[in-house]
Parts: structure tokens; C-alpha cells; sequence
């Protein structure tokens, strides 16, 4: 034999051999899950809004796509309560609250206190109460106020902080955590 088949012919022998032990890594629990990171085919929201109490369970995104339809239900679910207003909510923002959810390992509904605000209805909550930003990230779809039923409201918190994907507001007195999709701020 040649010195180039030997070449070709052990190559495929070692792939082979990595083949059948990657197989193999199930049988050992905990191995497989450390050796292979397999990032979830579906993403799934929960959500029941605390204000109109709607409830919207989707799936909105699937093997790499965003679902147009299910980005329109959770548009419409995260409209401004008080004026009916729609406005197209950031996909990335849908994304880290899937995220922060799983990393919560928290399976049950998220409870949403505040999607969309209408730059009307931003005004209004300004003027009675200091809390409310003038420029805020809710106006521009890309803020969620939550509380995940059954997580200490301190643990979304920090939780949401670690993953560094935003601004993330604490506010214990009200019962949420307020995340967004902004630069990353603190308060």
C-alpha cells in the first residue's frame, strides 16, 4: 500500500472510532450534555398579562426561523393596555426572556406586568410617578416588565444582570424586574 491510501486509511479509521464513541457518550450520564451542546429546535413563551388577563402560550421561533404569526400573537399580547396601541415587539427581546426563563429553569407562565407603552401613555406614567424614563425602551418595543411565578423576584433579578443582554431595573416594591434589549445599565 501506498503511503497516501495508509494516510486516507487511517483517517477514516480515526473518524470511525470517534464516531462510535461519540455514540457511545449517552450510556454515561452527564457525559453526553457535556460533550455536545444542542440549542433548543423550538422557542417557547408563556405569558399572562397581568393587566387585560390574557393568556398567550407560542412557539415563536423553530429550527432557526422566527414565526411571523407567533411574533404578531405576542405583538398583539404586549400592546399598550391602556390606548390598544400595536407595536412590533424586538425579536431579541423575546429571545432573553426565553433565555432567562431557561436559565431560571422556570417552566411555568411568566406574568407580565408591562410590554408596549404608547409614548402617550409613557407621559402619563411619567408625570405620576419619578420611575418612569422619559425616553423609555418600552415606547420602542424592546422592554418587558416580569416576574416569573415562584422564582424570588431577587433571583430574576440577578439572573437577568449575569446575562449581560441589556438594561435590567429591580423594582421589589411593585414586583418585577424590568428588562430590555438596550445598552447594558443598571438600576
Amino acid at each position: 500500500m501506498g503511503l497516501e491510501n495508509e494516510t486516507t486509511r487511517r483517517t477514516v479509521l480515526k473518524a470511525g472510532a470517534m464516531a462510535l464513541a461519540l455514540c457511545a457518550l449517552p450510556a454515561f450520564p452527564g457525559m453526553a450534555e457535556a460533550a455536545i451542546h444542542h440549542p433548543p429546535r423550538i422557542r417557547r413563551l408563556s405569558l399572562r398579562n397581568l393587566h387585560t388577563d390574557e393568556h398567550l402560550h407560542v412557539a415563536y421561533w423553530r429550527e432557526g426561523s422566527y414565526d411571523r404569526r407567533a411574533l404578531a400573537s405576542l405583538n398583539h399580547f404586549l400592546r399598550d393596555f391602556r390606548s390598544g396601541d400595536v407595536r412590533p415587539m424586538s425579536r431579541q427581546l423575546m429571545d432573553l426572556v426565553h433565555d432567562l426563563q431557561g436559565r431560571l429553569e422556570h417552566d411555568g407562565t411568566i406574568e407580565v406586568i408591562s410590554g408596549y407603552r404608547s409614548p402617550r401613555t409613557n407621559r402619563m406614567l411619567a408625570d405620576y410617578s419619578g420611575g418612569v424614563a422619559q425616553h423609555s425602551y418600552h415606547m420602542r418595543g424592546m422592554a418587558m416588565d416580569v416576574r416569573l411565578p415562584g422564582v424570588p423576584l431577587s433571583r430574576v433579578h440577578t439572573a437577568a444582570l449575569a446575562m449581560r443582554r441589556g438594561g435590567v431595573g429591580y423594582y421589589p416594591d411593585s414586583g418585577f424586574v424590568h428588562v430590555d434589549v438596550g445598552p447594558l445599565r443598571r438600576w
